[in-house]
């Protein structure tokens, strides 16, 4: 069904709608019209059409209590009818069509041109080949044999160019195939509450159907589209669908219209689900975005310009579908939902608002270090293959015309060619050799081995860069509750009847009125669908379901002997009068119900410091109330509340109040309302630490890693939990701030944020308590952009709730938890926790560190062989005018080192030591003095061995010269040898490669990779095959039993060569310089222009990351030449920047310092009209030095 393109997709449904219409009371068609209003519009279509949300479930047969009956026949009856609740992904990339990509490869290109020319000339017997004075050394040991055998080397060379296009595309496809599973293996995790029998039960997102009652809550993503019912204060953000950052409110009278891909940011409620899968407001932009895939990356080819206004109508289906699709650019497959606005009066913008948004963080550290390494080897590769073809060119013709002083005779005219195409084989081969394509392929296996081990460690990576970031990670800020602490609430003391409890007190002594009023504030002022169900095993916990502060609230409840639950069913929640949900700002939540007599009560709970604020009165132990002063609050601060945070407690204050029926209250003026209030009691839960976070934390400061624990709690609940993980050891010199103090200490008199006092505080700062979502974000960012220490600061975040989300986008890696986090939360994130478990990021940091690890190995390795084959190629070539490694034998040589070096190397598993080193950092070059000596070291061994070999190696083995052979000679056994000994030596250099701290033994854990033991035997054996049995189309001589102990004894030398530079001490070589470090100029890519754009609309623009492929090819260089043709469609660009300007003018941090290579950048890239000043962007302040 997955493989049904959407358009047969569409019209399947079509045609049941309109066989099956009669069985319910509305169709499809019906259904889908009416979604598309909004707001006042759909309210009076509703009524006029249907009455009111009621009728509209009593046609959809479902009831708005009980939910669907839930049985087969009937979901079954609504599937066919309505669809299901899947977007049919877009097909992935065929294996050819992955082909064709490897095959665009430029290097790859000019090696199939000069084999085909090569080719051609071959077949081509020209008159004057038998003229004798064509050119010196053709007539030599050539016969007729060997003439016709010209023919091989081209082909030879084209078999290796196919063999590496089909390594690289098999990698690919099987990286995609991998992703895939991850996505998939994503979306199963979704699960959403729904009504089902009267029952609250989970199930996956792709079961709901229309008719579902579903419950919505804070931090949602909503499933699919539905029409609010009942619920209270919910506010949603519909950027993902309009554009629009402001939340919107949502009622039954005014506005009861929530759309798929929207977020929920506050309050609770149920809707029934109208729309689902490809009729849902998302899933109808999705149609018109998959079809227009293909038909986009063809224009894409031809470089049409797009951005000439993309007129949606605001009824998408019955508009043009074609012509909307094929410009509705992909961008990365991704963000592209989200630009169709639904209102055809934005149309001309969408196109623009998609290329200012490019996908987040881009490129990583580590890729950016790569990039730069690849261009800089790559150019110095070329212009050593230009200087290998220009000297034997002129070699040759000099030679032959002038030393010689041959005539140039037309008929000799093919045989000068077929030489000089030879010399141009020779110059593209010392480039291929040169040029590390390995790299981005060892980058991608090493993360993807990575990612699929880490799913074992409980994390599920959803960006593949973020756990390689993770491993130059130095700091950590960490939530308290549920990441460090186990997230089961428990009330252990209890402040009622001026009596403070150590233990959960008896219920005897607790006045009846007290008792009753206790029992009723906290069973009715709670979620309703926060519940305690009886354990799933004999003996165990009982289970804690919602919000798990109200579950330790209604677990004091149940110890007290008492019930909640006749209390809710006597006031169900469609009876609640009003309700205040609980939100950062407030930090309490409230429900006013009616009482019997018409007057209103409300009850309060919340943080005890903001509620015992609000209070005027107490409950006595008489259940009475009495007055309750200021200096008794401070009293009370002092005795009760202090000492419960002090052991770690969070305190929480339930209190109530009456109104009386008339003049009835203004609801809507919360400061009069929360006033006045009448505390019941103050109560210590506890949320004790988890067992393995302290060894976690400890693990975390060894390996050099700072962390910090941000939390909504009370200060000293806070520092004590801190002391309990190891985050603080008393006597040390640490700071402990509350948000408002952190405020007052980084703002200046006119209240702007300032870095230098953020330099001040965050060195030493460990705990921020009573901190809100900003504050989160302020840290996060002020730490990434402080150039206060040396090194760059790398920052990981942890997040749940849907305020997170701002922090997590903007940390360098945001992990978010898998059980407790908010949909929202993870959309933001880069890993989720599959176990909310602080110590599976301990195996982040292993993991990321590794990959790192990983990669330095291979270029350890990589790098030498470059070395040594292009000097050797290039030498050769100047004084003998053959390079003594020919070209097949340098592709298969290519082949070893890349592809299969890639492999040996970047699947090395981690172990507990990579704990020991302190991190890396920005701004560490990738090549340290220890691997450059390393590099350097085993290349004077090589080289020093092939030239002796070169030179003299006839004369050491009794055989013929290879030297100044004519062209199409026999391969000689000199040359075989000379090739066979560069292998062996690289063989064995891989091992040493496994090492580059300068270890001692490169054997150590060899054994634990089987992957790399299969490849070093297995390229052996080939290699074994290729000398013996290669013959003319390798150029290889089979060689004798003593010669082949020659070569392996000279590669085993390697080994002990290692030995030797591991003894040199490295810090005597200081004339050693780093490659591939990043420079603070260059941290800022391209892409980030767009980065205050990302972060006011937190609620991602993924809208649904199932159906897009995150997969993004390694080959960089292509997405910077995409984003300067971005660039180049000059219009389409100052929309993007007007769009853009508007909103960074919201955001809080607009910063107008713009680094110089930015404007330069725009302004070359400007087509004849100039931009405007706005053109530099607004990037995020970075130190610019």
């Amino acid at each position: 069904m997955g493989d049904m393109t959407n358009s047969d997709f569409y019209s399947k449904n079509q045609r049941n709608e309109s066989s099956h219409g009669g069985e319910f009371g509305c169709t499809l068609e019906e259904l889908r019209s009416l979604m598309e209003l909004r707001g006042t519009e759909a309210v009076v279509k509703i009524k006029e059409t249907y009455g009111d949300t009621e009728a509209i479930c009593r046609r959809l047969k479902t009831s708005p209590v009980e939910g669907l009956p839930g049985t087969a026949p009937d979901l079954e009856k609504r599937k066919q009818i309505f669809g299901q609740n899947f977007i049919p992904p877009k097909k992935p990339k065929t294996f050819l069509q992955l082909v064709w990509e490897a095959l665009q490869d430029v290097t790859l290109i000019i090696l199939e041109i000069a084999a085909i020319i090569s080719l051609g000339l071959s077949f081509y017997h020209p008159p004057g080949e038998s003229n004798e004075g064509c050119a010196t050394a053709q007539a030599g040991a050539e016969d007729e044999g060997e003439a016709e055998a010209g023919w091989i080397e081209g082909a030879a060379i084209l078999l290796s160019v196919i063999c590496v296009v089909l390594v690289t595309a098999f990698n690919d496809w099987s990286k995609e195939k991998q992703f895939r599973g991850l996505q998939s293996r994503i979306e199963q995790e979704q699960k959403f509450t729904v009504v089902r029998a009267g029952q609250v039960v989970q199930i996956p997102v792709a079961e709901i159907v229309v008719g579902d009652i579903a419950q919505i809550k804070y931090g949602d993503l909503l499933p699919a589209d539905g029409l609010f019912i009942q619920g209270n204060d919910l506010k949603i953000d519909e950027s993902s669908l309009t554009g629009e950052s402001d939340q919107v409110r949502k009622s039954v009278d005014k506005d009861p219209m929530l759309l798929s891909g929207t977020h929920v940011m506050e309050g609770s409620g149920r809707m029934v689900v109208t729309a689902v899968g490809v009729n849902s407001q998302t899933g109808i932009i999705f149609t018109l975005l998959g079809a227009g895939g293909e038909e986009e990356e063809k224009k894409d080819k031809k470089g049409v310009k797009k951005g000439d206004g993309l007129q949606l109508p605001g009824k998408m289906q019955d508009g043009n579908v074609d012509s909307s699709q094929s410009k509705a650019k992909q961008q990365d497959g991704a963000a592209a939902m989200e630009m169709q606005p639904l209102k055809s009066a934005e149309g001309g913008d969408a196109d623009d608002k998609k290329k200012a948004n490019m996908h987040k963080k881009e490129k990583s550290v580590l890729q950016g270090k790569l990039t730069k390494l690849a261009v800089q080897i790559g150019k110095a590769g070329l212009v050593m293959s230009a200087i290998t073809v220009i000297i034997l060119v002129l070699y040759f013709t000099v030679d032959t015309f002038v030393v010689n002083k041959k005539p140039w005779l037309p008929e000799c005219t093919p045989v000068y060619v077929q030489y000089f195409v030879k010399f141009f084989i020779i110059g593209v081969t010392v480039l291929v050799v040169a040029v590390p394509e390995g790299l981005p392929l060892a980058v991608t296996i090493s993360l993807a081995y990575s990612v699929k081990k880490m799913m074992k460690d409980n994390n599920l990576v959803r960006h593949l860069d973020a756990c390689e970031t993770m491993g130059n990670a130095t700091a950590i800020c960490s939530d308290k509750t549920g990441t460090l602490t186990t997230n089961r609430m428990t009330v252990v003391q209890a402040y009622v009847g001026d009596v403070h409890y150590k233990e959960i007190p008896d219920p005897s002594s607790i006045n009846a009125k007290t008792m009753e009023l206790l029992v009723n504030a906290i069973a009715i002022n709670s979620a309703y669908t926060t519940k305690i169900l009886p354990p799933e095993k004999e003996g165990g916990l009982p289970r804690q379901v919602g919000n798990k502060t109200e579950c330790g609230l209604l677990g004091f409840v149940l110890d007290l002997k008492q019930d909640y639950e006749p209390v809710r069913s006597q006031m169900p929640e469609e009876k609640l009068y009003k309700v205040y949900t609980f939100n950062s700002v407030r930090k309490s939540m409230s429900t006013v119900i009616k009482m019997p007599d018409e007057s209103f009560r409300m009850y309060s709970k919340g943080a005890s410091e903001i509620v015992l604020k609000k209070c005027c009165k107490i409950l006595s132990g008489a259940g009475e109330p009495r007055v309750f002063r200021p200096r008794d609050r401070d009293e009370m601060v002092k005795k009760v509340i202090e000492p419960m945070a002090c052991d770690g407690l969070r305190t929480i204050c339930v209190a109530y109040r009456d109104f009386p029926s008339s003049p009835e209250p203004d609801w809507d003026n919360e400061n009069d309302i929360l006033n006045d209030l009448t505390c019941i009691c103050v109560v210590g839960i506890e949320d004790p630490v988890r067992p393995e976070v302290p060894e976690a934390i400890r693990k975390c400061q060894r390996a050099g890693i700072t962390v910090r624990m941000v939390t909504g709690d009370n200060i000293n609940t806070a520092r004590a939990i801190a002391i309990k993980c190891g985050i603080i050891h008393p006597g040390e010199d640490f700071l402990c701030l509350e948000g408002k103090e952190f405020n007052r200490r980084i703002r200046n008199e006119k209240g702007e944020i300032e870095q230098e006092r953020i330099d001040k505080i965050w060195p030493k700062l460990r705990v921020l308590a009573r901190s809100s979502p900003t504050d989160k974000h302020t840290l996060v960012k002020g730490i990434i952009d402080s150039t206060h220490t040396e090194q760059r600061q790398v920052v990981a975040v942890t997040g749940d709730g849907t305020n997170d989300g701002p922090a997590l986008k903007k940390a360098d890696v945001g992990f978010a938890m898998g059980i407790a986090g908010t949909d929202v939360a993870k959309e933001a994130s880069d890993i989720i926790l599959t176990d909310d478990n602080f110590s599976s990021i301990v195996k982040a940091v292993m993991w990321g560190r590794n990959v790192y690890d990983s990669i330095s190995k291979f270029l350890q390795f990589q790098l030498t062989v470059n070395v040594v084959a292009v000097i050797v190629a290039f030498t050769g070539a100047c004084i003998t005018q053959d390079s003594p490694l020919k070209a097949v034998q340098m592709l298969w040589v290519n082949l070893i080192m890349d592809t299969f070096a890639s492999l040996a190397l970047a699947t090395e598993p981690p172990t507990e030591t990579l704990l020991l080193r302190k991190p890396y950092g920005r701004n560490k070059p990738l090549i340290s003095r220890t691997m450059m000596k390393n590099i350097l070291g085993h290349a004077v061994y090589q080289l020093t061995l092939i030239f002796t070999l070169l030179f003299v190696g006839e004369k050491m083995f009794q055989i013929d010269s290879g030297r100044n052979a004519p062209l199409h000679s026999p391969p000689s056994e000199h040359y075989t040898i000379i090739f066979n000994t560069f292998v062996m030596m690289q063989l064995f250099n891989e091992i040493n490669a496994r090492k580059i701290h300068g270890e001692r033994n490169v054997f150590d854990g060899i054994f634990r990779n089987p992957i790399f033991c299969t490849i070093v035997l297995g390229t052996f054996a080939i290699q074994i095959v290729i000398v013996q049995f290669g013959g003319k189309p390798f150029s290889c001589s089979p060689l004798q039993l003593d010669q082949w102990m020659w070569c392996i004894f000279i590669g085993l030398g390697e080994l002990v060569w290692g030995q030797v530079i591991a003894t040199i001490p490295t810090s005597r070589l200081k004339f050693l310089k780093e490659a591939g470090r990043l420079t603070q100029k260059e941290e800022i890519p391209e892409e980030e222009l767009n980065e205050d754009v990302e972060e006011i609309d937190h609620a991602e623009r993924e809208l649904r990351r199932g159906q897009i492929l995150w997969f993004r090819g390694l080959n960089r260089i292509q997405t910077q030449i995409e984003v300067v043709n971005t660039f180049k469609s000059g219009a389409s660009f100052q929309g993007a920047l007007r769009r853009q300007s508007s909103v960074t003018s919201q955001s809080q941090d607009v910063a107008n310092l713009s680094s110089p290579s930015r404007v330069s950048l725009s302004n070359a890239l400007s087509s004849p009209t100039s931009l405007p000043p706005a053109a530099a962007g607004h990037p995020r302040r970075e130190g610019v030095p």
